[in-house]
């Protein structure tokens, strides 16, 4: 989709000074990682038990911010017991992305003004921006107002104010000393402390530029959220952004099957062991829907230049289409939720009732699917 067709305001660089803090820690990290960990490796062996907790802190803090800091805290797409949220909370501050609190503020922002002033991570404002300028500066006018509910948290006020000693122990500190069980020290440092922390944040970051410059748009059209199958790969699920706009609310970002989507698998094991709940997905309609409004609307685009004649006509035919194609898929989910509630009954009267429903639902298939036909055909010829 062009920027042209965006509803989104001309981009404003807000009033925003140097964070020289953050500035360093993002220069820094990497060089010491880049320059420091083949300096050690040439000169020291690093033992096979370091390369396992590097493995554990990079899993353990990726999925603090994916799955916690971002489905949890800032969507709040299911209910996790505290054990949860305390793991969530300490290897998310271990990560070194701020605190919960703060980061989940900035997450709503970007939802809420995406692609326009207030987004904290604006992509008009340039891929480098949208991927780690904005951190590099500081905006003395932000604040957490709409955040106000994990405020009232006391777990999430305890983070918040220990987020440096957090940050710096957990993330640093701990490797640090278990170095020392393994003679390598220095070495677990900067393997699992310093290079851990530098991969979790640009391929965090990704989701931020990559994800609103390239990819597809299978589920909205209406702001620069796309979908990558490669950033979902790297960061656990998250590279399925376009669905995630769409429905912010679904615990899944990778909705199907065969998605590579970590955070999800990991909410819905804990799910299965009691310690997460409620998990919140979008209705299988309302994303068919959404897909078919993102054909329907493409089709119309690429009508723009043809005769209002033949323009007419053919949306006739799209909308005649449309609506019908929506229906029967409506009534084919209805069916195959008859089908769910008298498959199990050993009931003879049951039974009889199921076959119907098999016979009914086999129709209802082969009509949609003729209906499904005649409409990708249409979209082709458009």
């Amino acid at each position: 989709m062009s920027v042209s067709t965006m509803k989104i305001d001309k981009p404003v660089r807000r009033n925003l000074s140097f964070d020289w803090v953050n500035t360093l820690f993002l220069t820094l990290t990497p060089l010491v990682a880049l320059i420091g960990l083949p300096i050690y490796v040439y000169y020291w062996d690093i033992p096979l038990p370091v390369f396992w907790v590097f493995a554990f802190y990079l899993a353990a803090t990726g999925l603090s911010i994916t799955a916690g800091y971002h489905r949890y805290f800032s969507h709040r797409s299911f209910t996790a017991k505290p054990i949860v949220k305390l793991f969530f909370l300490i290897f998310g501050a271990a990560a070194c992305q701020n605190s919960a609190l703060k980061w989940a503020s900035d997450h709503r922002n970007h939802h809420r003004y995406v692609d326009n002033e207030g987004d904290p991570y604006n992509i008009r404002l340039g891929f480098f921006y949208a991927h780690m300028g904005w951190v590099l500066m500081r905006d003395p006018n932000k604040t957490v107002e709409n955040a106000r509910d994990l405020s009232e948290d006391p777990m999430v006020r305890w983070q918040h104010k220990y987020y440096i000693p957090l940050a710096i122990g957990v993330g640093g500190g701990v490797p640090l000393l278990i170095g020392f069980l393994f003679n390598a020290p220095l070495g677990c440092f900067l393997l699992a402390g310093v290079a851990r922390t530098v991969i979790v944040h640009h391929c965090t970051f990704l989701i931020n530029s990559l994800c609103h410059f390239m990819g597809k748009q299978p589920y909205s059209l209406k702001d620069s959220s796309r979908d990558s199958a490669l950033v979902a790969l790297v960061t656990y699920g998250e590279g399925y952004h376009n669905f995630h706009h769409r429905f912010q609310f679904d615990y899944r970002n990778g909705v199907r099957w065969y998605h590579f989507d970590p955070s999800k698998w990991l909410i819905k094991t804990l799910e299965i062991f009691g310690l997460t709940g409620n998990l919140k997905t979008a209705s299988e309609v309302h994303i068919f829907k959404a897909r078919l409004e993102v054909q329907k609307e493409k089709v119309q685009q690429n009508l723009t230049g043809f005769s209002e004649d033949f323009r007419e006509l053919m949306e006739k035919k799209v909308h005649a289409t449309h609506d019908k194609l929506l229906l029967a898929y409506e009534r084919l989910g209805n069916l195959k939720k008859e089908y769910r509630l008298f498959k199990d009954s050993v009931d003879a009267k049951r039974g009889e009732m199921i076959l119907k429903i098999k016979n009914d639902l086999q129709k209802e298939r082969s009509h949609f699917k003729e209906i499904y036909d005649s409409w990708a055909l249409l979209v082709q010829e458009c």
